[in-house]
């Protein structure tokens, strides 16, 4: 049963204390690991529990970008810990490219059976997530997968929100406390519309393309919040999302960035005035799949 949410530092405190002690009960684990907030809260607490005897496992994929995966690489190094790379071509699972509202579902159930195997074939007795209390308020049938197959989800579990897990990162010494949100490249394109590998290397360039993009002056670095965007795919146009404190930045580059966005393979390119939010492509659903 998952405690209260809270932002009390104590009761922060608490739930972290009784993670550790349910991570120690597992005795060995893989843990999902993708180089977010939460799955690199989780692995630290749980190689800290469980030494040599947990290991990361990351998928790289189509929807997965690189730097995702070389930022998960280079805290494995840095940490200690035994780190495996599972190659999986989501594309090839049924169901998979023609995006479904369950799209995700069919993903967790897939990427998730390999990490049960890996788990069997080396002689760990489970996987953890990094699900945490705040998933409960999206649309997210991933979960559904995670449940039917017995996956662990240790930060909900013990009622962890994400601010508390950032606040809890921070004082561990986490590169990831203050990490932008992130989601697969498979959100960015609105249910029905097909999944290509071309398509999800648009969005990866065209994404990493902002993250590089110096809206200082005189060589300053980016504004910390343009790191916070996403690019939805539309067909040939792509839907800018930034927070809203960056959009008078990248407004006033309108035409260098179309330029940039055309140049990967769309045809327009518009800047969402409602600015960055999680979950974007469900608000069409309008509660049917929920």
């Amino acid at each position: 049963m998952a405690l209260r949410q809270s932002d009390n530092r104590s009761d922060a405190y608490a739930k972290l204390k009784l993670l550790r002690e349910r991570i120690r009960g597992v005795g060995t684990a893989v843990v999902a690991f993708s180089s977010g907030v939460d799955s690199t809260f989780l692995l630290r607490v749980a190689h800290e529990e469980l030494g040599d005897h947990v290991v990361a496992a990351t998928i790289r994929s189509h929807t997965f970008p690189k730097r995702e995966l070389d930022e998960a690489t280079a805290f494995c190094r840095a940490e200690g810990v035994r780190h495996e790379v599972i190659d999986v071509c989501e594309l090839d699972i049924p169901g998979f490219a023609e995006n479904p509202p369950d799209r995700c579902y069919l993903c967790k159930k897939e990427l998730f059976g390999r990490l049960l195997s890996f788990a069997k074939d080396n002689g760990l007795a489970t996987v953890l997530e990094g699900s945490n209390m705040d998933d409960d308020g999206d649309y997210r049938p991933g979960r559904r997968a995670i449940r039917e197959l017995g996956i662990l989800s240790p930060l909900h579990d013990v009622g962890l929100t994400k601010a508390e897990i950032r606040m809890l990162s921070r004082e561990l010494g986490l590169p990831t406390s203050d990490k932008p949100s992130f989601a697969c490249l498979a959100s960015r394109f609105p249910y029905g519309e097909r999944i290509t590998a071309a398509g999800l290397e648009r969005v990866e360039r065209a994404e990493q393309w902002l993250m590089d993009l110096d809206l200082g002056r005189d060589g300053a670095r980016p504004s910390r919040g343009l790191t916070q965007l996403r690019v939805r795919s539309h067909g040939d146009m792509a839907r800018i999302e930034v927070l809203p404190e960056a959009i008078p930045s990248l407004a006033a580059r309108a035409a260098e960035i179309a330029a940039a966005f055309k140049g990967f393979g769309f045809s327009y390119v518009t800047l969402d005035l409602q600015g960055y939010r999680t979950g974007s492509m469900n608000e069409a659903l309008n509660g049917k799949h929920r």
